[in-house]
């Protein structure tokens, strides 16, 4: 598995080089720079199957990780990418996972975490490229764990940084480079349930909090903003998923009833 690290602190690209190289499955690393601007200098001469995941730090001088990772989309479209951020920058690395990062890591880097991430994506690459040699649209008999793992919370995490887009089962299934009929079974075998119903619990779960945090917000404005052009469409959701109306959800957030 090739990978390009990218730190602007060289002890960390140099331990995490050392956890890769001594203990990561058949790992090789292929670039170890100090900013996105090196890295991409290294990257953009290499062919589509030339690297097989990115690990980057988020904030770096000259390019920091969000300008690298919006430009390896352009090229590099399917790219693992696994965020590096201090805690007190934490909401970068949230912030990135609409990118379509794959993980992030806090520093300190735990070891543990690093080669867990490592092996569910040396095993993903794995279950995509014997998939891609076989019939896709079929789900296999016997799936691996770790590569449907991985599978699933990328799936999760794609539904979680982008609920406010149109659900597109295609580009879904693109960014994966697997099969949509795949990994819709896949991830209601694994969830209990489907796609569509994850997704719209994270909406919801959202709605609630807009609805407590910004009361001054038109019911159509929270609609929008949870991914919902038709606000009565989500009025009948909510009810649905919540067991309340919008307005009775804030109703009773700010008036609750005394024991």
């Amino acid at each position: 598995m090739k990978v390009i690290l990218v730190d602007d602190e060289e002890l960390i690209r140099l331990g995490l080089e050392k956890i890769c190289l001594r203990e990561g499955p058949d790992v090789e690393i292929i670039g170890s720079h100090r900013n996105g601007a090196e890295a991409w200098s290294q990257l953009s001469m290499l062919p589509p199957q030339g690297v097989d995941l990115l690990i980057s730090d988020i904030r770096m001088p000259v390019m920091d990780g969000f300008e690298l990772i919006e430009r390896c989309r352009r090229s590099f479209p399917d790219l693992p990418v696994i965020v590096l951020s201090g805690f007190s920058d934490f909401d970068y690395a949230r912030r990135a996972l609409r990118f379509g990062v794959t993980d992030y890591l806090l520093k300190p880097i735990d070891k543990p975490e690093l080669l867990s991430l490592l092996k569910r994506t040396a095993a993903a690459r794995s279950s995509e490229e014997s998939l891609s040699g076989g019939d896709s649209s079929a789900l296999p008999s016997d799936p691996q764990p770790a590569p449907d793992h991985y599978v699933v919370e990328r799936l999760k995490s794609l539904l979680e940084s982008e609920y406010d887009q149109p659900l597109e089962f295609a580009r879904l299934a693109e960014r994966l480079g697997m099969n949509s009929s795949y990994i819709s079974r896949l991830f209601k075998i694994e969830t209990g349930q489907t796609l569509t119903e994850y997704l719209i619990g994270v909406r919801m779960s959202h709605a609630k909090k807009l609805l407590v945090e910004q009361p001054e917000l038109k019911n159509y404005e929270i609609a929008e903003k949870v991914g919902y052009g038709d606000p009565v469409h989500f009025n009948k959701l909510f009810k649905k998923t919540v067991g309340m109306t919008p307005k009775d959800y804030k109703n009773a957030a700010y008036h609750p009833r005394s024991h």
